[in-house]
């Protein structure tokens, strides 16, 4: 089984199979717009406009687990983040991370690339996964490890 496997909703719920990515490196991010890493939205979207054209797809889903800090529909995440930090790539509708109802790439992440101490929970907003060309996953980052931190990971994945 690989990331090419599942699909999700877009934040316009439109289906989208993650076999579109066939071939590119992922960043896969769980995001909220009213939590203490919410401006890492910022370094996202460079990392996006910076390695895009090199073949990395930046993907942001909406969470609502963690302290409730993304309570907004669909269309009020996508105005914030639009209109907050300018963000232009793929952000999923919102889904659950964790527990029975998280959604089954979600359950696969957590599975492929457990956390500290092999807990597969994530713990908190803005929890990275970095997915290589051949749609396996290469790390899972902490939500403290800034876009900017883990941008040789995503040169040396670009170039794997």
């Amino acid at each position: 089984m690989s990331i090419y496997d599942f699909e999700a909703l877009s934040i316009d719920g439109a289906s989208v199979p993650l076999s579109r990515y066939r071939g590119q490196v992922m960043l896969i991010v769980n995001t909220a717009s009213a939590c203490g890493f919410t401006p890492q939205f910022t370094g996202l979207e460079k990392l996006h406009q910076q390695y895009g054209p090199q073949g990395l797809a930046v993907i942001g889903f909406p969470c609502n687990q963690f302290a409730s800090q993304d309570p907004g529909d669909n269309a009020q995440i996508a105005d914030f983040c639009q209109r907050n930090y300018g963000v232009s790539f793929q952000m999923m509708g919102k889904i659950e991370v964790n527990g029975a109802g998280a959604h089954p790439l979600y359950q696969w992440l957590t599975a492929e690339a457990p956390g500290l101490l092999g807990s597969k929970a994530i713990k908190w907003n803005f929890t990275k996964f970095l997915v290589g060309r051949d749609g396996r996953v290469i790390r899972r980052y902490a939500p403290q490890d800034t876009p900017e931190k883990i941008a040789k990971d995503i040169e040396a994945a670009l170039t794997a």
